[in-house]
């Protein structure tokens, strides 16, 4: 379902348009419905309204585990995976960083996105029916993969998607070991309710540069610092097959990887198909489909 949508609603969330940075608070809910209406218990819901995520200490078999991991490494290691737009590669290094719309690649992986262990906790988060507004592998080699700065998606997502409202999540599933030493996830706990609004106009294809290295949409320093300062950072370790799901607009990133240990992720945003993106609120174009998908399709 591809649906041609209204493009005037308002801007809650104003971003990239001002000269000085500010902080906006929340204006959407963070869960919308309840412990009876999925797998999340009362109790974790209540965790992931406060702090944003939510972690799952074996959400992949060990066997699991080693299917997925193969799938990824023959994907890296396929001539035509690594020459498609939808690949990334380091800056340093031209290894493999990230593909996109991977759930459209491998069989394998789509399987996994419908999944109810998967789904089914992104459905009663939102409340509603939900469908993939992009996926992606990360891979984050040893003794060079690279960091990621900090930054809420929601802040790219909102100015260069358009997606209107808070009503997104993510979900992280480890396929390695992550150790606090090999560029784990860390997140702000808590900072789920406050938007940094950024500054710096949008250039044309952004996405181009931003998907190696971001720098347009990144929060600025004092805003970080005062987040820190009240919230305090969580670094997420764990076994290969566990998971972190967290909200559209938690303050993360992870530091770069110079261990000896890879780290892959299997990365799966979902959106509410109640919030399905409209123009850009501040980018003079669409990213391609590959990164912000135009298919509004529940996933089944």
């Amino acid at each position: 379902m591809t649906a041609t949508l209204p493009t005037t609603v308002p801007d809650e969330y104003p971003t990239r348009k001002r000269p000085t940075p500010s902080l906006i608070f929340r204006r959407d809910p963070v869960v919308w419905s309840t412990a009876a209406a999925g797998p999340i218990d009362a109790e974790t819901l209540e965790s992931y309204d406060r702090n944003g995520f939510l972690g799952v200490d074996q959400l992949l078999t060990d066997a699991e585990v080693a299917t997925y991991s193969a799938e990824l490494d023959r994907l890296a290691a396929d001539p035509a995976v690594r020459a498609d737009e939808r690949t990334v590669v380091e800056k340093s290094s031209n290894e493999v960083r990230s593909i996109f719309e991977v759930h459209k690649i491998s069989e394998l992986v789509a399987r996994l996105v419908a999944d109810e262990r998967v789904v089914g906790r992104a459905r009663q988060i939102l409340g509603t029916d939900v469908y993939v507004h992009q996926s992606r592998i990360n891979y984050k080699p040893g003794f060079g993969g690279g960091s990621f700065y900090w930054h809420s998606d929601f802040e790219t997502w909102h100015a260069e998607d358009g997606m209107p409202a808070m009503r997104a999540c993510s979900i992280s599933i480890a396929l390695t070991e992550n150790y606090a030493q090999n560029g784990c996830l860390m997140i702000m706990p808590g900072s789920h309710r406050t938007f940094v609004s950024c500054v710096g106009e949008t250039p044309a294809e952004h996405y181009k540069q931003s998907l190696k290295e971001q720098e347009i949409g990144t929060p600025d320093q004092d805003s970080l610092r005062l987040l820190a300062n009240k919230h305090g950072i969580e670094q997420f370790t764990g076994r290969a097959g566990s998971a972190v799901m967290f909200d559209c607009n938690c303050m993360h990133g992870s530091n770069g990887n110079i261990t000896p240990w890879p780290r892959s992720n299997i990365f799966v945003v979902f959106n509410s198909v109640d919030n399905t993106p409209v123009d850009p609120f501040a980018a003079p174009d669409r990213r391609p489909p590959f990164i912000a998908s135009r298919d509004f399709t529940p996933v089944p």
